[in-house]
């Protein structure tokens, strides 16, 4: 079953799906050392790996195995959001996004992750959601803390990119405590 792509809408930002357009923009991301240094793989070395991404986001998608946008505010390209590993039968799933540094410090990851969740809680029978982050990245784990995930463990050297060997903190998130959570907040 394939799960479409949706394109979202926030106060300041537009997620949309990738297209072949965004090749450059994903190649200048997802090349940054800086921006890509607490990240699961090295930076990118070759232009094709971001058609060959783009591709993945579309067959993701078509699988229905989850989503994959492109995160632009006025048309400029900052980052990308993903909700992926998606298992019907557990309504569970895995939430990640990358955005330029540029873009840091402004709220947009939050904003992008939280309409990311919003979509996924609304269209599908979602019942958890996971997400991780590198133990050095503390502007990570405050964008899930800010979104309500809940600190649940760390993972002890589970990443060894470019000999570095490093750590992840794992965070979840409940249906009920995503919901609650904007009760609580509407109208503020």
């Amino acid at each position: 079953m394939s799960l479409p792509t949706p394109t979202l809408v926030t106060t300041r930002l537009r997620l949309r799906p990738f297209t072949d357009a965004d090749a450059d923009d994903l190649f200048a991301l997802q090349s940054d050392a800086h921006v890509l240094r607490y990240w699961d793989s090295p930076p990118w070395t070759d232009p094709a790996q971001a058609g060959r991404f783009i591709a993945r986001s579309q067959e993701m998608a078509e699988e229905g195995a989850g989503v994959r946008v492109a995160v632009e505010r006025d048309s400029v390209f900052l980052g990308w959001c993903t909700f992926n590993s998606w298992n019907p039968e557990f309504r569970s799933a895995s939430l990640g996004y990358c955005l330029g540094e540029a873009a840091w410090g402004h709220g947009y990851a939050t904003e992008a992750a939280g309409a990311v969740l919003t979509w996924a809680f609304d269209a599908l029978d979602l019942n958890r959601v996971q997400a991780e982050a590198d133990t050095r990245n503390a502007a990570s784990a405050r964008v899930l803390e800010k979104l309500g995930f809940k600190l649940e463990g760390t993972l002890r050297e589970d990443c060894v990119v470019n000999g570095v060997v490093s750590d992840s903190w794992v965070f979840g998130l409940l249906r009920g405590e995503w919901f609650a959570r904007q009760r609580g907040t509407a109208g503020t």
